[in-house]
């Protein structure tokens, strides 16, 4: 009976460990809650010690946020900073206010989600970091939303499926990168002509 009870003990202890245990992989940043000062400086006033990564402000590791207006006075970007170095939600804006750029940092290096937009809001891309390498699915899309690349990565290199599509729907590129090796469609001929679109091929995407 006690080794019964010792059994259950053990096995409820790993389940519950494994249900807490999270990844960075396919993250949002906005799930992510960081405290920073919330005090802002222009980024122009931040120095950078480039030996240490760290920006100074009045010779001091920085704490808070800088930011960065275009010409016409909208906000341009803004960015968090702990002890000197980039922490947190990196975002920067066009000139007419649309979110272009959507970062986050951890001790200086990205991590987590990268998410670019088209100048009309839609979605650009989406790469996924961990400790400043790219890992995991990477997708990019057309000013139309409709998906033109997508990419799996492993430590910054690809590995598995890898593929991109032509604005027309059409598939150019379908191959399977495993351990260093091409399986599949990499590319077709150099350039060919649809209508309304010339497609020239590299060699990756």
């Amino acid at each position: 009976m006690k080794a019964l009870i010792v059994i259950i003990y053990v096995s409820l202890f790993i389940l519950i460990g494994c249900n807490n245990t999270t990844t960075h992989k396919n993250v949002d940043v906005t799930e992510v809650i960081i405290e920073i000062n919330n005090i802002e400086v222009l980024k122009d006033d931040l120095v950078l010690n480039q030996i240490e990564g760290r920006w100074y402000y009045k010779d001091k590791p920085y704490f808070g946020y800088s930011v960065k207006y275009h010409s016409n006075d909208t906000l341009a970007e803004r960015l968090g900073f702990v002890n000197g170095k980039r922490e947190g939600v990196a975002r920067k804006w066009s000139d007419k206010g649309v979110l272009r750029i959507e970062s986050y940092y951890k001790h200086n290096r990205l991590d987590l989600a990268y998410k670019t937009w088209w100048d009309n809001g839609v979605l650009s891309s989406e790469t996924y970091y961990e400790n400043g390498v790219k890992q995991g699915v990477q997708k990019e899309w057309y000013p139309n939303g409709q998906l033109a690349k997508q990419r799996q990565l492993v430590n910054g290199k690809e590995n598995g499926l890898q593929q991109a599509w032509l604005k027309n729907g059409t598939l150019y590129v379908n191959y399977e990168a495993k351990n260093g090796r091409i399986f599949g469609m990499k590319r077709a001929n150099s350039c060919y002509k649809l209508e309304d679109e010339v497609i020239k091929r590299d060699k990756k995407i």
